[in-house]
């Protein structure tokens, strides 16, 4: 009798256990949410670029020879006309000379066939000599007045050659890079030598950058730019698009263009040849509503058709004006998102629109308001097929 009685009791228990489970936890579905804030919003172009001063200036040397002398050598401030290196002007001085000795023999055959010619001209005044020999008398005149024009016009170049033997700077600036030592022999044969890098001022500098085709729709002049460079990672520095260059470069089929940046560089920090990090500043909205990129992309499980992935609004540029490389594109997105009610249960779609997006999160323009709670996932997803499995990351990995 106790053996019947005991078993009654653990049947009893066992069937209150199981009617509590299925009345309190049939769906024990746990969602991940998060609240609709509010806060600034900024959406901006990423890209890489090299810094590079305004005006740069390669020196080279004209002529072929020997350094005999520098004036200058890295980070050395330099004038305009100043001398920054001097050739070895042996061999040209010499050459000078010849070519002065070389015009002082013409202009003397020139003198002569002048006596020649005015002596043959009064003979045959006199019929004393034949035409011809007036003829040849002033053919050669005029060969001994082209021959003093020819070594003139040498004897100019020989002080050309002469003078370039000192190298000049041709502005203002400091010294980037020197490339020559005193003794070291240049040669100009082919092409001009590049002795010295001068830049003209590092207060004003650019950036370089190469900004993809997907994205240079959205940079116009006179945006913000913000970037860091690796020297000063914690240090972030500013500057404004000052050009977007329509010539394209094309590495491994990938399509990117010019964007140049202006930056100041008052201090000095910034030097040539750093890789500059940017944020193209595209567009920005002060104290709007936003949610979590997570809670666009949450689906049902009984919901078959997945939405998209967001992409960016038409973007303002400065001024409030629509870059005109998106005018074409709607100026609102629609959207669902899943919400949960304030009373409890499970949660329901709800209608959107959205604004711009900054990777992290995206403006609502319509549909919510303010500590709103949205779905962003689920806690205890379990493996499915169709729509669910969509918002496992598990659901595509085999198991053993």
């Amino acid at each position: 009798m106790k053996k019947l009685i005991l078993l009654i009791l653990v049947l009893a228990a066992a069937g209150g256990g199981w009617w509590y489970l299925r009345r309190n936890h049939g769906d024990d579905t746990q969602y991940l949410t998060a609240p609709v804030t509010r806060g600034d919003m900024t959406q901006a172009v990423t890209a890489t670029g090299t810094l590079n001063p305004v005006v740069n200036v390669t020196v080279g040397s004209q002529i072929s020879g020997n350094i005999q002398k520098l004036f200058a050598d890295f980070n050395t401030q330099v004038k305009a006309g100043q001398i920054v290196a001097q050739l070895d002007p042996s061999v040209y001085q010499a050459v000078v000379h010849q070519g002065e000795g070389n015009v002082a023999n013409a202009n003397a055959t020139l003198e002569l066939a002048q006596l020649t010619y005015n002596r043959k001209k009064e003979l045959v005044a006199e019929k004393a000599a034949p035409q011809a020999d007036l003829d040849n008398a002033l053919a050669s005149l005029h060969q001994a007045e082209a021959s003093v024009k020819i070594q003139e016009a040498n004897l100019e170049q020989a002080k050309v050659n002469l003078y370039n033997c000192t190298i000049y700077s041709p502005i203002d600036g400091i010294v980037i890079s020197r490339n020559v030592d005193v003794g070291q022999t240049v040669a100009a044969a082919m092409n001009a030598p590049v002795l010295f890098t001068i830049a003209k001022d590092l207060r004003e500098m650019q950036i370089d950058s190469a900004v993809a085709e997907a994205d240079v729709g959205t940079a116009t002049v006179g945006q913000d730019v913000d970037f860091t460079v690796d020297a000063f990672p914690y240090q972030t520095f500013h500057g404004k698009v000052a050009q977007v260059r329509n010539a394209a470069s094309t590495v491994q089929n990938v399509v990117t263009y010019d964007v140049v940046i202006s930056v100041k560089n008052p201090d000095l920090k910034l030097k040539p040849g750093m890789t500059a990090n940017l944020a193209i500043v595209v567009a920005h909205k002060d104290s709007t509503l936003k949610i979590p990129n997570a809670a666009l992309r949450f689906r049902m499980a009984n919901q078959v058709t997945p939405t998209p992935p967001p992409t960016p609004e038409p973007l303002i540029a400065s001024g409030g004006h629509p870059s005109p490389g998106n005018a074409a594109r709607p100026k609102r997105r629609e959207r669902n998102v899943f919400v949960m009610p304030p009373s409890g249960g499970k949660p329901a779609p709800v209608p959107i629109k959205l604004g711009i997006n900054d990777g992290i999160s995206t403006e609502v323009t319509e549909g919510l308001k303010e500590n709103d709670v949205v779905v962003t996932g689920i806690s205890n997803p379990t493996p499915a097929s169709g729509p669910a499995a969509q918002n496992n990351p598990f659901s595509n990995q085999r198991r053993f």
